[in-house]
């Protein structure tokens, strides 16, 4: 039983730091999205189960590495980056418009890449569906 205790206790800390690490550095300049695409509405349900599903997939394979298994800022190459990749369970980041989760996905700006050579439109919209879950 203690060693069980131990290790938990290890793993929280472990993740608390992982998580504190991620949030202690800067935030980086100021990213604005162009009015027009802040207002867009995405053409799919962004609560729909398969959409949501679908997104989840996606974020494993291009948004994990870097944003972490829950949208913490504390992937594996977040130690890499100077700026910090954001808390997208955070108010701040989930009173953005959907129009604008999808615009910063699809155009990107260093350090975060473009994915609109990688991604299609819909894809881009189920990983919104995805981050409105965190």
């Amino acid at each position: 039983m203690k060693k069980i205790l131990f290790g938990l206790a290890v793993l929280a800390a472990f993740t608390f730091t992982q998580t504190t690490n991620a949030q202690a550095k800067p935030k980086g300049k100021e990213w604005k999205t162009p009015a027009a695409d802040a207002k867009k509405k995405s053409p799919i349900n962004l609560s729909d189960a398969s959409a949501i599903s679908a997104g989840k997939s996606l974020w494993g394979t291009n948004c994990k590495s870097c944003h972490g298994v829950k949208g913490l800022g504390d992937g594996t190459k977040a130690e890499k980056i100077d700026i910090s990749c954001g808390d997208f369970s955070s108010k701040e980041f989930q009173s953005s418009s959907d129009g604008d989760m999808f615009y910063k996905t699809k155009i990107g700006r260093k350090p975060m890449p473009s994915y609109k050579e990688k991604l299609s439109d819909s894809e881009i919209w189920q990983l919104v569906a995805y981050m409105r879950t965190m």
